[in-house]
């Protein structure tokens, strides 16, 4: 019996339900970003001011390569692991123990070559006995992005807030300031491995809650290798969007000493918490997706697309304006010796702003397009790597200052990730038949009246600047965008919806 033919594209009940989906899975992550920003403010304050940049540039190096063993390991099943429990017929139970397992595998082989090979950790530095333990923090990494990834199948979204947005970053940032007692040069280290395992455990309980124990499970030993073989695109524009936003951070570790990168690392760490609203979206995101391209309804994936790339745009614009306009100040609560990180915080916020269309537009094109996609982010990697190598040795031919030549990963990644945005929003809006751009003109007014606004309060003394000029920053730029830009669908963000079968759709 063929199936009952999708609901068409302005059916309401059908518009009505996706969007309160994004919608719940939005406000969620605007609670999560929230609880992030208020746990990821101490860490930052505590290595910057305890520990020094030296100390912090080492530490960067070190979870860079943990970073991306751990994100090679996951086989793309962030992504694939929705796709994977639609299609099945077997218990989810079952599929998500397999992905666990097969995920859990491949930790175990990323371990064994950082254990054999720590210089890929420490380059630039000595390694003790406990630098050799770093490794297994590449298996609680991946175990707990599974779990993560198949409760946000399920909506859950609760559960990768509490250990992505609390656990995580508050053990991490209590366990900084503790072990620099112990020994500032491996206190970074051991916070960051212990903040991986509470993560672990706060993402496993809501797991086993939700799926079980495997009971009756057996694992299906070939269609593991398929699955994780199927995968392979997906983990590819995985590990390429990772690397585009992390590759700055090697080139720079090649190019300067520790503590520049040190420098740089903090700049990506203020620019990577409005990132996270992106990242945070993918688990919610992927489901509806999947779902609709199951309807074949492609139109619902494009109006898909373009909401949640238009909150998430509006969101990080008005973070890159309220850490922009006063950069100085912002590095310089991190401490005095970050604040020639400026430079390089303005050009990273910029960048994210930019990426978002081509990192939404990801989100489908994995699923129709994965060769396609794959090629892009390829393409869009190798320039950002050609550019930032030739940025840094044309500053320095021209003797620029040192905080400008250290930008140049950062200005690099912005053009890079622009034309990685251009080239995806444009082959997604073919494939599906409809625009996916979220930008809208009057995105640029709210800008506009935001920037004006903080160019007045860079005139008051430093603590006002902060204190005072920021909030309004973020009032003016929200102001004039509720006022003209959001509709009703942009609206449901902020209302409690029921969706078709009745459950509401608040998180």
């Amino acid at each position: 019996m063929s199936p009952a033919p999708a609901p068409a594209d302005d059916s309401p009940t059908k518009t009505g339900d996706d969007i309160a989906t994004l919608a719940k899975g939005g406000r969620t992550n605007v609670i999560g970003f929230l609880l992030r920003l208020v746990a990821r403010l101490p860490f930052l304050f505590i290595a910057g001011r305890i520990y020094g940049p030296e100390i912090v540039g080492r530490f960067a190096v070190a979870v860079l390569a943990v970073e991306f063993a751990a994100l090679v390991a996951t086989l793309g099943l962030k992504r694939g692991l929705a796709r994977a429990l639609t299609d099945t017929d077997r218990p989810h139970a079952h599929v998500a123990w397999d992905a666990m397992l097969v995920a859990g595998i491949a930790s175990l082989i990323a371990i064994a070559i950082l254990a054999l090979l720590p210089q890929l950790m420490f380059p630039n530095s000595g390694i003790n006995r406990l630098d050799r333990l770093l490794p297994l923090a590449v298996l609680a990494v991946t175990c707990s992005e599974i779990a993560l990834t198949a409760l946000a199948y399920r909506h859950n979204i609760r559960a990768s807030v509490t250990a992505r947005a609390v656990i995580e970053p508050w053990t991490i940032s209590i366990a900084a300031y503790i072990f620099s007692f112990y020994s500032l040069r491996d206190g970074l280290i051991l916070s960051y491995a212990l903040s991986t395992v509470a993560a672990l455990v706060a993402s496993l309980i809501p797991f086993v809650r939700s799926y079980g124990l495997p009971t009756g499970w057996k694992p299906r030993i070939v269609p593991l290798f398929t699955l994780a073989r199927s995968n392979v695109p997906l983990a590819g524009a995985d590990a390429l969007e990772w690397a585009a936003r992390n590759v700055d951070r090697a080139i720079l570790a090649l190019a300067f000493p520790p503590a520049v990168v040190g420098i740089y690392f903090m700049a990506q760490q203020v620019a990577s918490i409005p990132q996270k609203l992106k990242s945070s979206f993918d688990p919610i995101l992927a489901p509806v997706i999947t779902k609709s391209l199951a309807d074949n309804d492609r139109a619902a994936v494009a109006r898909q697309i373009r909401q949640v790339g238009f909150w998430i745009v509006a969101a990080q614009a008005g973070l890159a304006l309220m850490g922009s306009i006063p950069a100085e100040g912002v590095m310089g609560v991190v401490g005095p010796q970050f604040v020639v990180g400026a430079t390089a915080l303005v050009f990273l916020l910029l960048a994210e702003v930019i990426a978002v269309t081509g990192s939404v537009s990801e989100s489908a094109l994995v699923y129709i397009a994965r060769k396609r996609n794959v090629m892009i982010s390829l393409g869009v990697f190798a320039l950002q790597v050609i550019l930032s190598f030739a940025f840094i040795f044309a500053m320095r031919e021209a003797k620029a200052p040192l905080a400008i030549q250290a930008a140049a990963p950062a200005i690099a990644l912005g053009l890079a990730v622009g034309v990685g945005s251009i080239i995806k929003a444009r082959l997604l809006g073919r494939l599906l038949g409809a625009g996916v751009s979220p930008f809208r003109w009057s995105l640029l007014l709210a800008v506009g009246v935001a920037a004006l606004v903080g160019s007045l309060a860079t005139r008051w003394v430093e603590w006002a600047e902060l204190i005072i000029g920021v909030p309004l920053i973020m009032a003016s730029y929200l102001l004039v965008l509720f006022r003209f830009s959001f509709g009703p669908d942009d609206r449901a963000l902020f209302q409690r919806k029921k969706l078709n079968g009745g459950s509401a759709a608040s998180p």
